[in-house]
């Protein structure tokens, strides 16, 4: 991966929280077998990664294989929860390209996860509403079941 633009008070590492708990300490060299491991994706999804820019730059060893650093890692663990938003592979190519180009796309990287954040909003109040539903009907019919023993039971 590159180097990530700083500010004077801010970094943009551009991924999520570390979560070292899942790499051996003090390790920041990985093959790609231990990052399939790692991340759950295949090594066709890191090398597809690799080919449409969303991972511009794995180091490589003196034998030419992909060796990941602990960045890499973050920034998998970022794509991996963007993914989850629904996002665009495409967003998350250009999101990557602003993150390359500096500091000043701090503005468009904002509004394209501002979006991104607005769309999820949205999708957890769909879900809400269906989840409102599913209640309904789950308590609809778990009163019925108890109205229909109750009967059984008044009937014996």
């Amino acid at each position: 991966m590159t180097v990530m633009e700083t500010t004077p008070t801010r970094t943009d590492s551009c991924s999520a929280p570390p979560q070292a708990h899942r790499r051996p300490e003090g390790q920041d060299s990985y093959t790609i077998s231990e990052v399939v491991a790692f991340t759950g994706l295949t090594a066709h999804t890191l090398r597809w990664y690799e080919r449409i820019g969303l991972m511009p730059h794995v180091d490589r060893s003196h034998t030419g294989q992909r060796r990941y650093s602990n960045r890499d890692l973050d920034w998998l663990d970022l794509v991996g929860k963007l993914r989850l938003t629904g996002m665009p592979v495409a967003d998350m190519v250009r999101y990557a390209e602003l993150v390359r180009e500096g500091d000043h796309t701090f503005g468009e990287r904002f509004e394209l996860l501002e979006q991104t954040r607005r769309d999820v909003l949205t999708r957890i109040a769909e879900l809400q509403d269906t989840l409102a539903v599913l209640d309904r009907k789950i308590s609809f019919y778990a009163d019925a079941d108890r109205a229909r023993a109750y009967e059984a039971e008044k009937a014996r």
